[in-house]
């Protein structure tokens, strides 16, 4: 199971992205304004820690076949994807990215680049990861452990981002919302 192997491989990469992330982009307490992550950075890494071994232990366990690879090369090709979507929003939000729900001061609201259309593209980007890596193991039953509760947890995460952006850019972001796409352009 080579393939598998470039999934774990891939998958150490991911985490040492996402921590560099965690450890460089927290909210500056002397600037933050409002901070009300409720929980959801922890949830976060706690739902892709569960659903990834989930997911793989899965995929230890099931035979590889012809469709297992393809299926696997074509998540290689979304995690590219979803490097490139996640790290562009990252580096277009500048300083205004962190990896807390929070709101620093002198913030303005970021609606043109790759949010243009889509108020969250660093989650997509990181829903496209989490997918691709799913893809990568080899089955659908990964996919599923994988896919579904980090769809959930994202969009919980959305949520509670989204009212602090009402809350600190008032009828602004009520504007932008209505003619952008949450998450993933033409469904939602």
């Amino acid at each position: 199971m080579p393939t598998l192997s470039i999934a774990v491989l891939t998958s150490f990469i991911f985490f040492i992205s996402e921590m560099t992330l965690m450890i460089t982009m927290h909210s500056k307490k002397k600037r933050v304004v409002s901070r009300k992550d409720r929980g959801t950075m922890i949830l976060l890494w706690v739902m892709i820690c569960l659903s990834l071994t989930a997911g793989f232990n899965i995929a230890a366990r099931l035979p590889w076949s012809g469709s297992s690879i393809i299926l696997a090369l074509i998540g290689y090709f979304v995690i590219l994807i979803g490097f490139v979507i996640r790290w562009t929003a990252i580096i277009q939000l500048r300083k205004a990215f962190t990896v807390d729900v929070s709101f620093s001061e002198g913030q303005e609201l970021k609606s043109d680049g790759l949010y243009k259309n889509i108020r969250h593209p660093s989650y997509l980007g990181l829903l496209l990861i989490l997918c691709g890596l799913s893809f990568g193991m080899g089955n659908i039953w990964s996919v599923i452990v994988v896919t579904i509760p980090m769809f959930l947890t994202i969009n919980y995460r959305i949520i509670v981002e989204e009212r602090l952006l009402c809350t600190e850019f008032g009828e602004s972001y009520s504007q932008y919302k209505s003619h952008t796409w949450r998450l993933i352009p033409g469904l939602y």
